[in-house]
């Protein structure tokens, strides 16, 4: 088999009304395949998505869009294994609500690991609010919790109780359900 790096690529390019996409089948059945919408918004794509090594450079591209797709995606919605953005989605998510195995977010955690400035929600949850099996915050809600005001198996503070009661309250009132 050549060796791709040191050659152009023969993509196949397509277009539509909704972008332009560009593939490579390689000689082993493995595909590489990359969207980008014509729509952007600034400098980014509304939409892009990647699959596969890109035979150009021997790597994974990262998906970066308003609604970035990939392995590794960056973006205002940004969805992969690893996933940076506003609302990243994915094991590893970086941002401000973030969703994943280990979400580390500004705003709002949630996932088995989650470490968020503001609220948690995982297995394991550190942030101002955590709620969690493992919570360390200064609210702390878990079944095992560390923290200023805590809400455990073992131990109620009324002040965590309270927030933790209010902070319900609130998040049925934003989500429609009261």
């Amino acid at each position: 088999m050549a060796n791709l790096l040191n050659q152009e690529p023969d993509y196949v390019f397509s277009s539509s009304k909704l972008g332009a996409t560009r593939k490579y089948l390689y000689e082993n059945g493995m595909l590489f395949r990359e969207f980008k919408s014509h729509l952007k918004i600034g400098s980014l794509s509304l939409i892009h998505i990647t699959a596969g090594i890109d035979p150009k450079t021997g790597t994974r591209l990262w998906a970066k869009g308003v609604i970035a797709i990939g392995r590794k995606a960056i973006g205002i919605i940004a969805i992969g294994q690893l996933a940076v953005g506003i609302i990243p989605i994915g094991q590893v998510s970086l941002g401000a609500i973030a969703i994943g195995q280990l979400a580390i977010g500004l705003a709002f955690a949630l996932g088995q690991l989650s470490i968020a400035s503001l609220l948690a929600v995982g297995q394991f949850a550190v942030g101002f609010a955590a709620i969690g099996q493992l919570a360390i915050g200064y609210y702390a809600l878990g079944q095992f919790g560390f923290g200023q005001f805590i809400v455990t198996m073992k131990h109620q503070d009324w002040q965590a109780a309270c927030f933790f009661r209010t902070l319900l309250k609130n998040l049925k009132i934003l989500l429609g359900l009261q």
